[in-house]
């Protein structure tokens, strides 16, 4: 059996967040280490996924079985900087942040 000394062991370094989704209409804030952007089928099903934002697309953050926020279909870019982008959905207005 193996002994350690708590003396010598070091915590793993805890992943820092990537990405801060707020939706304006009402400040609901989510955060995540990915985004990714779905295009759909005319059936709603999931076309394909990629990481490039554009009108018809809905964005995931942190994509996956346990995705952490999905959006409605995206229908208007209304600015894209360097590290931000503010979008209009079919339903809410959004502000995704890159903090890399």
């Amino acid at each position: 059996m193996r002994k350690y000394d708590a003396n010598n062991v070091t915590l793993k370094e805890v992943s820092k967040v990537k990405y801060t989704l707020k939706r304006l209409n009402d400040g609901l804030t989510h955060v995540g280490n990915t985004v990714q952007y779905i295009k759909w089928n005319e059936d709603k099903t999931a076309k394909s996924i990629d990481n490039d934002i554009q009108v018809n697309k809905s964005l995931v953050l942190n994509p996956g079985m346990d995705f952490t926020w999905l959006t409605t279909k995206i229908v208007e870019i209304v600015q894209q900087e360097d590290k931000y982008i503010k979008f209009q959905t079919e339903n809410s207005t959004y502000e995704l942040i890159q903090h890399f």
